[in-house]
This record gives structure tokens, C-alpha cells and sequence, in this order.
């Protein structure tokens, strides 16, 4: 069983920086890949970026790619998105969830979510 609680949230203006955690309770965060997904209103969940649980290699939807890092402390059991050059269609609100194994694209294919975090990107 694994908790994820997420943090970091807020309101902030376009071209503002946000960071997120996500805090993981339970055995072996290390094996477990983690993914962010957001959700605004009314759109299904999407893909953010994932983490591998073996070596840390990352992956990033293509319309937060380069502006957006995903980082892990494994000592911490806990998981960074760094989001830098925020823009109104950023607004949303962001999940952690994890996945024992290999990463997935697929929210479906997580086993473990947080409740989420309101991002909220003004104009």
C-alpha cells in the first residue's frame, strides 16, 4: 500500500514557476514509477510526466516539455514537478500516482493516487 499526498499548488501569474511535491508513505517508493496528470474542468485526465523508478529517467507530454522537470528523492520517498513558463491552459488540477514497475502514459495503469493539487494559471 502506498499514500501520496501532494502539495505546492496555488495561483500564480502566466510566466510564474510553481514546484510540487509528493510525499509517499509505505514500503518501496524505490520500485515504483511515478507519474503526473492533471485534470481541468470538463477534459478527461491527461499526462504530465513520469519517472522511472530504476533510474530516474523522465518523460514529458509534449505541451510541457521543456518547461516542465520531474524529480525524485528517494531518501525523502518523495516526488518534484518543477514547473516553470506556467500558461492559463496549465490550470488544472495535478495528480501524483504511482505504479509499481515500469512508467505508463496510461492513468489507468497507476495503482496508487493523491487527492491532488489546484494549480490555477491567470493571464
Amino acid at each position: 500500500q502506498v499514500q501520496l499526498v501532494e502539495s505546492g499548488g496555488g495561483l500564480v501569474q502566466a510566466g510564474d514557476s510553481l514546484r510540487l511535491s509528493c510525499a509517499a508513505s509505505g514500503r518501496a517508493f524505490s520500485r515504483y514509477a511515478m507519474g503526473w496528470f492533471r485534470q481541468a474542468p470538463g477534459k478527461e485526465r491527461e499526462f504530465v510526466a513520469a519517472i522511472t523508478s530504476s533510474d530516474g529517467n523522465t518523460y514529458y507530454a509534449d505541451s510541457v516539455k521543456g518547461r516542465f522537470t520531474s524529480s525524485k528523492d528517494n531518501a525523502k520517498n518523495t516526488v518534484y514537478l518543477q514547473m516553470n513558463t506556467l500558461k492559463p491552459e496549465d490550470t488544472a488540477v495535478y495528480y501524483c500516482a504511482a505504479r509499481y514497475g515500469s512508467w505508463s502514459w496510461n492513468s489507468y495503469q497507476y495503482d496508487y493516487w493523491g487527492q491532488g493539487t489546484q494549480v490555477t494559471v491567470s493571464s
